[in-house]
C-alpha cells in the first residue's frame, strides 16, 4: 500500500514501520499551517467575531473531524475489508479521514459563500477564469502553502490528497461548477490514474469526510441557530406555514440532493414529520434537564449526531462502493432525507435571515472593492505586502495576475478584509504600523 503514502516531493522511504507515522505527518503540517489558523477568522453562519459561543470555520473543521474519525473506527470494525487494501481507494484510515476533514475547508475565503460567489464572478466576468472553494483548496495544499524543501505547499501523501478531492473533474473543463484547477488537477488526475481510480468516483475516505460534513451542518448550525434565537423551539415557530414553505421550496429546487429520491415521497408531509419529531424531542430534553435550555441545546445535538454516525456504512453502488446511511444492509433514504430537511432549516432561518443577508451584502461590497483596488497591476503593486509581491515574482510564469490577486484576497480572515477596506476607503482605521 506504499501507493497511499506517496508524496510529490519528498521520497518515500523504503520501509514504513506503520502507517499511522505518515498520516500524522501530514497532521502536523496541517494544523501548523497559517491557512489552518486563519479558519478562525472565517465564517462558518455567524460572522467570525459576532461572538465567543458561535462556530468559524476553524471550529467546524474540528467538529468535522471527530466524528469522521470515530466513524472510520466503528468502519473498520463492521467492515473488515477496508483494512485490507484490496484497492487504495476502498481503504478507510481513521488518520486520512481525520487530515482530509480539517483540510476541506481551507479554500474558503472571508465572508463564506458570499465571498466565493463574489470571486467566481469577478474572474469569470473579466478574464474567463473560475474560483471555487474546493479547488482553491488543492492551490493551497499544493502550491501557496510553504514548507522547506517543498515545491508543492504541504506535500501530503496520496492519499490524504485524494480523501479531500470531492470533485474528482478538472473545474476548468465547459460548465463545470465544481472540481479542481487545471494546474493541479494534471497531478491528481494522475494519482487517480496510478491508483486505478474509476472515472468520476471518490475514494472511500472522501466519502466518508463528506458526510461528516453534511451531519455537523446538519447538528451544530441549527445548535447555534437555536443559542442566536433564530431558531425558536416551540410549536409556534415549528409549525409555522411559511418555515414549512419555504423548507418544501429549498428541498424542490436544491439540484444536488436529486439521489435521495425525493418523487417517491409526499415532501410537506415529510417536512412536518421531521419538525414535529425535533421539536417532541426537544421538550422531552427540556423536561429531563429541569427546563434548562444550554443543556437541553447540547444534548439534542449530541443525540443527532449519534443517530447520523451510528448509521453511517457503506454498500455496493454499480461496481464501486459508497458511504451512505445504511439500514437492513440497504442505503436508508429516510433518514438522509430527515438530515436534508434538518441542513435546509439551517439554511433557511440563518442564512435567509434578512440581517444576516445584509451582513453578506456588505460582505460582498467589501470583496468588490478590494478586488478593484489589487486587480490593476500598476496600483496592486502599490499596496499589497512585499511578501506575497517577491512570490508572486517568482512564480510569475504560472501565476497570472488576476489569480494572483484572487489568492491574496481569498486568503484573508474576515477581519483581515475589514481591515484592508478600512484602510482603504474609511476615514481612519487604526495605525498604519500594525503588523500586515
Amino acid at each position: 500500500m506504499d501507493i497511499r503514502h506517496m508524496r510529490l516531493d519528498e521520497p518515500a522511504p523504503a520501509t514504513f514501520s506503520e502507517e499511522r507515522e505518515e498520516y500524522e505527518r501530514d497532521y502536523a503540517r496541517l494544523i501548523q499551517s497559517p491557512a489552518f489558523r486563519r479558519l478562525q477568522g472565517k465564517s462558518q453562519v455567524f460572522g467570525a467575531g459576532s461572538g465567543d459561543y458561535y462556530r468559524t470555520r476553524l471550529t467546524h473543521s474540528l467538529e468535522v473531524s471527530q466524528i469522521a474519525r470515530e466513524a472510520a473506527r466503528r468502519l473498520a470494525k463492521h467492515y473488515p475489508f477496508v483494512e485490507k487494501g484490496e484497492h487504495p481507494g476502498l481503504v478507510v484510515s481513521p488518520a486520512v479521514v481525520e487530515c482530509a476533514a480539517l483540510a476541506h475547508d481551507l479554500g474558503h475565503p472571508p465572508f463564506g459563500h458570499r465571498g466565493e460567489e463574489v470571486l467566481n464572478r469577478l474572474l469569470q466576468e473579466q478574464y474567463g477564469m473560475k474560483y471555487e472553494g474546493n479547488a482553491q483548496n488543492f492551490r493551497i495544499l499544493m502550491f501557496l502553502e510553504k514548507r522547506a524543501g517543498s515545491g508543492s505547499g504541504l506535500d501530503l501523501t496520496a492519499a490524504v490528497l485524494l480523501a479531500v478531492s470531492k470533485y474528482p473533474f478538472c473545474l476548468d473543463e465547459p460548465g463545470r461548477l465544481k472540481g479542481v484547477y487545471a494546474p493541479e488537477w494534471e497531478i491528481i488526475s494522475e494519482l487517480r490514474r496510478k491508483w486505478d481510480m474509476p472515472t468520476g468516483e471518490t475514494t472511500l475516505e472522501t466519502q466518508l469526510m463528506d458526510l461528516c460534513d453534511d451531519i455537523a451542518y446538519s447538528t451544530h448550525d441549527i445548535e447555534d441557530g437555536i443559542r442566536a434565537g433564530k431558531i425558536g423551539m416551540n410549536r409556534t415557530f415549528f409549525e409555522n406555514d411559511r418555515l414549512h414553505e419555504h423548507l418544501v421550496q429549498e428541498i424542490a429546487h436544491d439540484e444536488g440532493n436529486r439521489g435521495f429520491r425525493w418523487d417517491e415521497v409526499d415532501i410537506p408531509v415529510m417536512v412536518r414529520r421531521v419538525l414535529d419529531d425535533f421539536l417532541a424531542q426537544w421538550e422531552e430534553i427540556y423536561q429531563s434537564t429541569g427546563r434548562e435550555s444550554s443543556r437541553t441545546r447540547r444534548e439534542i445535538k449530541a443525540r443527532w449526531v449519534s443517530t447520523f454516525a451510528g448509521r453511517i456504512g457503506i454498500i455496493d453502488d454499480g461496481g464501486w462502493k459508497r458511504v451512505t446511511f445504511v439500514r437492513d444492509g440497504a442505503q436508508d433514504l429516510d433518514l438522509l432525507r430527515t438530515m436534508e430537511i434538518l441542513k435546509k432549516l439551517a439554511w433557511v432561518t440563518l442564512v435567509k435571515d434578512f440581517r444576516v443577508q445584509r451582513l453578506q451584502l456588505r460582505s460582498e461590497i467589501m470583496v468588490q472593492r478590494l478586488w478593484e483596488s489589487f486587480v490593476d497591476p500598476a496600483m496592486g503593486r502599490l499596496i499589497i505586502p512585499p511578501d506575497w509581491l517577491e512570490n508572486y515574482e517568482r512564480h510569475s510564469g504560472k501565476w497570472s495576475w488576476p489569480r494572483f490577486v484572487a489568492d491574496y484576497i481569498s486568503g484573508m480572515t474576515d477581519a483581515y478584509a475589514e481591515k484592508v477596506y478600512a484602510e482603504l476607503f474609511a476615514s481612519k482605521s487604526g495605525s498604519i504600523y500594525e503588523m500586515d
